[in-house]
């Protein structure tokens, strides 16, 4: 059965604004006037990546796409009132184009005029289709494919949307590496990323390394990286804009066990956590959770084992009344290891 589609852009698809910037969108909760999304690919004279003649620029980092935003395009920045924080954000208004995943891979299978990265992604998405029992419509493809500006040594981006569909393609990620059709990362790869990563998320590459060579939603597949991002549904992530408001209490390093690690392979991605030592920052608060919008926290920690994590302490306020502390990750120096 295909999930459901939403007129409304959420995580694994992109926008283009009307100037023809090019937006990934974030998580599944937006205001009701605009889409959060960071900017990802701008037009360049002097772009090494092309598309109908337009040359391209990747921006990388998000102190990179901040930058270039306010100096280029302050419009697209915006104090959230419900998320406490500046964002990136494209008014609905200014949407010239909603790139759909799920559409994009089905028109790939459909065509037989593909180039090399282009069939290595609907391969790999039919692998997995199959081993997990996922009909037409379930998988998407995302990333620069999905926009048309890859390049010969892109990597491969899949999404699957729905929370029953996102659990059995992790289970056939899980089969297919046991039978060798993917491989995790060799030690030159976990190298390469650590150097691309380490600025942004400081550990010490041992740590680094215990951490990504276990995570099953990335590899190697016919020589090429992966990655699938496993999305749920809107009405699964059981949060409407405005339901609950955060507000910022500072950065607080802690140590903690998690309790619940079923969301963890989702982005965006959660650790419910216990027995909570806070190690720098604000000490009257006891976090609940621990949950990041970026795909990079996904699977750090499994049920029963003890991390410790640097992240923005926020206030969780409920529409009910009701109140909580989480943990979010995801700005420059945030970090999450297991220990012990």
């Amino acid at each position: 059965m295909e999930p459901r589609r939403s007129r409304v852009p959420v995580e694994g698809d992109f926008v283009e604004t009307i100037e023809g910037l090019i937006f990934d969108v974030k998580g599944l909760v937006h205001p009701p006037d605009a889409v959060i999304a960071y900017v990802r690919y701008v037009p360049c004279a002097r772009g090494t990546r092309k598309r109908g003649g337009t040359g391209y620029r990747k921006l990388y980092s998000l102190e990179e796409r901040e930058k270039f935003l306010r100096m280029r395009y302050p419009e697209y920045i915006r104090f959230d009132p419900v998320f406490g924080t500046t964002v990136q954000a494209v008014p609905r208004g200014r949407i010239a184009v909603h790139y759909d995943p799920y559409v994009k891979l089905k028109d790939m299978m459909l065509s037989e005029d593909l180039d090399p990265v282009e069939e290595a992604a609907v391969e790999l998405a039919r692998l997995m289709m199959e081993e997990a029992g996922l009909g037409p419509g379930s998988v998407g493809v995302t990333g620069s494919i999905l926009v048309g500006l890859h390049t010969d040594s892109s990597d491969i981006d899949l999404v699957v949307r729905g929370e029953r569909n996102a659990k059995r393609a992790y289970a056939a990620l899980l089969s297919l590496r046991e039978k060798g059709l993917i491989e995790p990362y060799d030690d030159q790869m976990i190298w390469r990323l650590y150097r691309f990563r380490s600025e942004d998320t400081p550990l010490p590459f041992e740590v680094f390394t215990k951490m990504e060579s276990r995570k099953v939603l990335q590899g190697i597949f016919r020589g090429r990286e992966f990655y699938v991002r496993l999305i749920k549904e809107r009405e699964e992530c059981g949060e409407r804009y405005g339901d609950r408001v955060y507000v910022p209490l500072g950065t607080q390093r802690i140590r903690a066990e998690v309790v619940d690690a079923e969301d963890s392979i989702f982005t965006p991605c959660k650790y419910i956590v216990s027995n909570v030592e806070v190690l720098e920052g604000p000490r009257q608060t006891t976090v609940r959770e621990v949950v990041s919008l970026r795909g990079r926290f996904c699977e750090l920690a499994r049920e029963g084992e003890r991390i410790v994590a640097r992240g923005k302490l926020e206030l969780v306020r409920c529409r009910d009344g009701s109140s909580h502390y989480r943990l979010l990750l995801g700005r420059r120096g945030d970090y999450m290891y297991t220990v012990g």
